[in-house]
């Protein structure tokens, strides 16, 4: 039998190994910034067209390489982070694979500049899927620029899944923020189809969070500091009441490098305990130092995932450190065994003397007593002693003397009201609805019951109504008396602005747009002013969570997510009318039986499943 197994052609194996590497846009940004603050970089430029599938280029002041070295860093496994397995161990840098270049040379075209300080020229060379076009010297400033062209020419499938721009963009702000923030002393800018999303100054941390994330941020921000043997933490939490019912503003940073942790994330929340409402996650900005060979950071592709070796340790400290800061910062109740100070004698008052109320003179009737015998029942007496008469007036009827009738109903309260609901249910027609724990209605039908849950039911009614609204009919739109101004961060802004001529098809109406915040002029009629940051910002959330793209844009998502801000929630209650007109609707829907999310609106139980569960 013939040998089968064989040596892949290198190019071959490139492709394979950029599919590890890069999986997409976002995948490229953070390798190449990630070179660039290895290079030493004090200033970095992104630039982005059509979300980084047509260009992405990132251009900073580092230390530049040589003629030789920019030729070397494209062939897999190049690296100047490590020399032997030991240094995987002790890691001070982003990059230390020597992957990256190779990978994405391998799927795009690539033109590389490059210049040392003390170096005259700098060096030019281009890359067209692993092949070296060409390599000349060239005049260029000192520092690196790399552009890469075209994302995935070569492999049409892997270009055909990626997601919308709008997604697409959605992920590149999320690594550029993770390394913006991880890196404060490093000025960064961010721009994209020649449209500037983010100038970030050098600063301090505090002033970075708040660049990036909006002004508004500042008043939110409770510090967080300790030191031990064996961490060092730094940072800020968000006061419990800016806390939000999706995980978004949560960032771990590890010897400045972005991770993903379950479990410490666990331990800040737990340090919140009984200071956040259900299903709300607080946000935070956690920087943590330990000893590089302490953590192992080469066990996932991405290096998003850390293993520690005292994740307990660690665990604890991080709790015991975030629950300090609340306390100390007032953000938390404490216990206070001294005076209450709102008990305090106002300044105003603690020298002035207490005077004596006066009251008007009380008059009684000395001859009045009430246990002697009336026998003129419709007499009116009157008292009167002087200008400033009292009258008391009583009027009293003559008893039948069937007094003993207000006694006699002794039955329980519970009894009557049994009774009145056993009346009903025997009144009831079919087609009668009741409500079950304020979250499910019940209704009868010929054939048995059908129990429905009534948010999900009416996600479904607003999906097909805002849907169709805004892809058959023209949406209308309510203009407001007064525009309403919102604040989103700058990256939010821009992922408004891609989407605004959608929006504007929903009946939105715009009137300004600020790097950090949108004024809205008319919203459609079919919400209130009160719910406009709450739509807005459930959009948002689910083009952040890539809620799967429809073929008519974003109308589909927008539709989501408008049924999901505005459908009744759980613990509503509703009347008979309300209930009923739920039903109906329903009902009345093209797809009943599922919410706009795939999830069953109701169960139906015929009569003979009905008569199963008691005949068993």
């Amino acid at each position: 039998m013939s040998d089968i197994i064989q040596l892949l052609p290198d190019h071959v194996a490139n492709q394979i190994a950029a599919g590890e590497v890069v999986q997409r846009p976002a995948s490229v940004v953070k390798e190449l910034v990630e070179n660039s603050i290895d290079a030493g970089a004090t200033s970095i430029k992104l630039l982005l067209k059509d979300a980084g599938k047509t260009l992405i280029q990132v251009i900073d002041d580092g230390k530049g390489m040589s003629t030789t070295d920019a030729r070397l860093s494209f062939e897999r496994h190049a690296t100047s982070k490590i020399k032997d397995a030991q240094d995987l161990f002790n890691l001070n840098t982003k990059g230390f694979r020597g992957e990256a270049l190779a990978s994405i040379a391998a799927i795009a075209h690539v033109e590389l500049k490059t210049k040392q300080e003390s170096k005259e020229l700098g060096t030019l060379i281009k890359i067209e899927g692993s092949k070296i076009t060409s390599q000349e010297a060239v005049s260029t400033a000192q520092g690196t620029s790399i552009a890469v062209k075209n994302l995935f020419y070569n492999i049409p499938a892997r270009r055909n899944f990626l997601k919308s721009d709008t997604i697409e963009t959605r992920h590149i702000v999320d690594e550029f923020q993770r390394v913006a923030l991880a890196h404060p002393n490093i000025s960064f800018l961010l721009h994209h189809n020649n449209t500037e999303v983010y100038h970030l100054k050098k600063s301090n941390l505090r002033k970075r969070i708040v660049a990036i994330f909006g002004t508004k941020m500042n008043e939110k921000l409770v510090p967080i500091s300790e030191q031990t043997d064996i961490i060092t933490i730094n940072g800020f939490t968000a006061k419990p009441e800016f806390a939000k019912k999706k995980r978004g503003e949560q960032y771990f940073f590890v010897n400045n490098r972005f991770i993903k942790s379950s479990y410490l994330n666990h331990a800040v929340v737990n340090a919140f305990e009984g200071l956040l409402e259900n299903g709300s996650h607080p946000s935070y900005f956690l920087y943590l130092e330990v000893p590089p060979n302490s953590i192992d950071i080469n066990i996932h592709p991405t290096k998003t995932e850390i293993k520690f070796d005292n994740e307990k340790a660690l665990y604890a400290i991080l709790r015991a450190t975030v629950k300090h800061s609340l306390g100390q910062y007032n953000v938390a109740p404490v216990l206070d065994f001294n005076r209450d100070a709102t008990l305090d004698t106002p300044y105003d008052y603690n020298k002035k003397s207490t005077k004596t109320p006066t009251v008007p003179p009380i008059t009684v009737n000395p001859d009045f007593n009430p246990f002697k015998t009336v026998t003129n029942f419709e007499s009116t007496p009157n008292i009167s002693n002087n200008s400033n008469t009292t009258s008391y007036q009583s009027n009293f009827k003559k008893d039948t003397g069937n007094w003993e009738a207000l006694y006699t109903n002794t039955e329980p309260l519970e009894a009557t009201k049994q009774e009145q609901l056993f009346e009903t249910q025997q009144e009831t027609e079919t087609g009668k609805t009741f409500q079950i724990q304020k979250k499910y209605l019940l209704s009868s039908i010929k054939s048995g019951v059908v129990l429905i849950n009534q948010s999900l039911a009416h996600q479904r009614i607003l999906y097909e109504e805002f849907l169709e609204n805004i892809t058959v009919k023209e949406a209308s739109s309510q203009q407001l008396l007064f525009p309403v101004n919102i604040s989103f961060s700058s990256a939010d802004i821009e992922m408004i602005y891609t989407i605004k001529s959608d929006l504007e098809s929903a009946g939105f109406m715009f009137d300004e747009f600020t790097k950090e915040s949108v004024t809205i002029g008319g919203i459609p009629t079919s919400i209130s002013e009160s719910q406009i940051t709450l739509i807005l910002e459930q959009l948002l959330d689910d083009i952040k969570l890539e809620v799967p793209d429809a073929s008519f844009s974003h109308f589909d998502v927008m539709a989501k997510s408008f049924a999901k801000s505005l459908a009744i929630k759980t613990g509503t209650v509703l009347n008979n009318k309300e209930q009923e007109n739920l039903v109906d609707d329903l009902f009345s829907c093209r797809e009943p039986n599922t919410s706009p999310l795939g999830k069953p609106t109701f169960k139906t139980l015929t009569l003979n499943e009905i008569d199963a569960i008691f005949n068993k």
